[in-house]
C-alpha cells in the first residue's frame, strides 16, 4: 500500500518522521477569538502546532501540557492565520487502495481524521474520473473496498465507509465529458452554448495512467492523466488531460492563480488540458460534471462577489456548488481559467457555469465507485463548465488550458479582505477625514489668533 501521512506536529526532529503534539501556554494567543467553528467539533483551547519547522498553524489541545523543560522549535508567532482556520486539528493521509486480485487499479483515498469526525475523498478513474464525499462523526471510521465486486458488472456495494450509521453527510461528483466547441462565427461572448458543439470525449473511455506513479508526499498529491483510448485522428498524440487532486495539511494558498483558500479538511482538484490538438481554428473546451442530488432537486450554485482582487486579479466572484443548507458538501471556483503556465492577468480565460438540471434526458456515463456506494440511485444533475470565450486569449495561443475547484464538507472557506485592500480602504477613507481634521484645526487657530481685542493706549 503507498500512503503519505502528515500529521501536524510541534517539536518535530528534522527527518525523524515523529511528531508528539504540545499546547502552548500563552495566554496572549486569546486575541485570536473569535474563528468560526467547524460543526460537530468543540471549541479547547489553542494548540500551536506545525506540520513542518516553518508551517505554523493552529488547534485545538489535544494533549497534557508540556514540562518547563520541553525544548520548542524557534518559530514565528506573528505569521498570518486565515480567518476561516478551523479549530480542529486534522491528520490527512493519501493512499493508493492495492488490488490485490490483478492489474493496477487508480483508487486513491484522501482521509481527514479530526478529534471526533473524518472526511473520505475517494477518487477514482474506474469508468469517467469521479469522487466520493463522505463524512462521519468518527475519528475511526474507514473505507471498506471489495475488489471482486467493485470490477463485476454490478459494483453495488463494493465500496463502503463503516460504520455505516457514522455517515453524516455523503455525495459524489463524476467528470464525464470533455466538451468542444467552434466558437469561429460566434460574436456573443455570453452565448449558449458558445458554439458549434463537435462531439464531446466521453471520459470513461479514457485511458489514464498508474497515479501510484505520480504520488507525491510532500504536497499530498496525485495525478491522473489520460488520453482516449480510440483516437483515430490522433488529436490526443501529443496532448493530455489530467486532473490534479491534492489535500492540506494547514489552510493557506496556492502560489498560483485563482489562489483558492482552502482548509485543512478540504481538497483541491486542477484540471489540465495540455498539448491536444483543437478540432477547430479557435475551440473552445468545457467539462460536463454530473453530481448526486440530495433529494429530488438539484444542489444550487451560489455567486459570491467581493472588492477584493488580489489573488485573482480582475476576477470579483467565487461560485459555489452547495449540496444543502450549511453545513453540507460544498464545490468552490472562481470563474476564471488560464491559457499559458503560470496563470495570469493576461492569459485569465472567462468561464461559464450552465445552470445544474436532472440528467433524465440522455445516459451518462457511469463511475463504477459511484455506483459501488450508492447503488442504482437516479438523481443525478448535471451542469456544464466552459472555458474562455471567441475573443480574447484561448487555448489556441499556446495548447494549454487550466482551471481549479475545492471541494469539502462544512462551511466553506471565506475570503475575508486582502492586507492591501484593507490599507488601500483606509488610506482612502482616512485621507480626507485627516485633511479635514488639520484645516479645521488650521482655521480655529487662525480665527483665534485674529479674533483677539487688542487695546490702544
Amino acid at each position: 500500500m503507498f500512503s503519505s501521512s502528515q500529521p501536524c506536529a510541534l517539536t518535530c526532529p528534522p527527518g525523524s518522521g515523529e511528531s508528539w503534539l504540545y499546547p502552548l501556554p500563552y495566554p496572549f494567543l486569546d486575541i485570536l477569538y473569535p474563528l468560526p467553528l467547524t460543526p460537530g467539533f468543540p471549541q479547547l483551547p489553542h494548540t500551536f502546532l506545525l506540520s513542518s519547522p516553518q508551517d505554523p498553524i493552529f488547534s485545538p489541545a489535544l494533549s497534557k501540557l508540556p514540562s518547563p523543560q520541553t525544548s520548542l522549535l524557534p518559530v514565528s508567532l506573528l505569521d498570518p492565520v486565515p480567518s476561516t482556520l478551523h479549530y480542529s486539528m486534522f491528520q490527512v493521509s493519501l493512499e493508493v487502495i492495492p488490488n490485490w486480485l490483478g492489474p493496477v487499479q487508480n483508487l486513491l483515498h484522501i482521509r481527514a481524521v479530526g478529534t471526533n469526525s473524518t472526511l473520505h475523498y475517494i477518487w477514482s478513474s474506474l469508468g469517467p474520473l469521479a469522487v466520493v464525499l463522505v463524512a462521519t462523526n468518527t475519528p475511526h471510521s474507514t473505507l471498506s473496498v471489495n475488489w471482486s465486486r467493485l470490477l463485476s458488472p454490478e459494483p453495488d456495494g463494493g465500496l463502503m465507509v463503516l460504520p455505516k450509521d457514522s455517515i453524516q453527510f455523503s455525495s459524489a461528483l463524476v467528470f464525464t465529458r470533455l466538451l468542444e466547441f467552434d466558437s469561429t462565427n460566434v460574436s456573443d461572448t455570453a452565448a449558449k452554448p458558445p458554439g458549434t458543439p463537435y462531439p464531446p470525449y466521453s471520459l470513461a473511455d479514457f485511458s489514464w495512467n498508474n497515479i501510484t506513479d505520480s504520488l507525491d508526499p510532500a504536497t499530498l498529491s496525485a495525478t491522473f492523466q489520460g488520453h482516449p483510448m480510440n483516437d483515430p485522428t490522433r488529436t490526443f498524440a501529443n496532448g493530455s488531460l489530467a486532473f490534479r487532486v491534492q489535500a492540506f495539511s494547514r489552510s493557506s494558498r496556492p502560489a498560483q492563480p485563482p489562489r483558492l483558500l482552502h482548509t485543512a479538511d478540504t481538497c483541491q482538484l486542477e484540471v489540465a488540458l495540455v498539448g491536444a490538438s483543437p478540432r477547430g481554428n479557435r475551440s473552445l473546451f468545457g467539462l460536463e460534471v454530473a453530481t448526486l442530488g440530495q433529494g429530488p432537486d438539484c444542489p444550487s450554485v451560489q455567486e459570491q462577489h467581493s472588492i477584493d482582487d488580489e489573488y485573482a486579479p480582475a476576477v470579483f466572484q467565487l461560485d459555489q456548488l452547495l449540496w444543502g443548507s450549511l453545513p453540507s458538501g460544498f464545490a468552490q471556483w472562481r470563474p476564471v481559467a488560464y491559457s499559458q503556465k503560470p496563470g495570469g492577468r493576461e492569459s485569465a480565460l472567462p468561464c461559464q457555469a450552465s445552470p445544474l438540471h436532472p440528467a433524465l434526458a440522455y445516459p451518462l456515463p457511469q463511475s463504477p465507485i459511484v455506483r459501488a456506494f450508492f447503488g442504482s440511485q437516479n438523481n443525478f444533475c448535471a451542469f456544464n463548465v466552459t472555458f474562455g470565450a471567441s475573443t480574447g486569449p484561448g487555448y489556441w495561443d499556446q495548447h494549454y488550458l487550466s482551471w481549479s475547484m475545492l471541494l469539502g464538507v462544512g462551511f466553506p472557506p471565506v475570503d475575508g479582505l486582502s492586507p492591501l485592500v484593507l490599507g488601500i480602504m483606509a488610506v482612502a477613507l482616512g485621507a480626507p477625514g485627516l485633511m479635514l481634521l488639520v484645516g479645521g484645526l488650521v482655521l480655529l487657530l487662525y480665527h483665534k489668533k485674529y479674533s483677539e481685542y487688542q487695546s490702544i493706549n
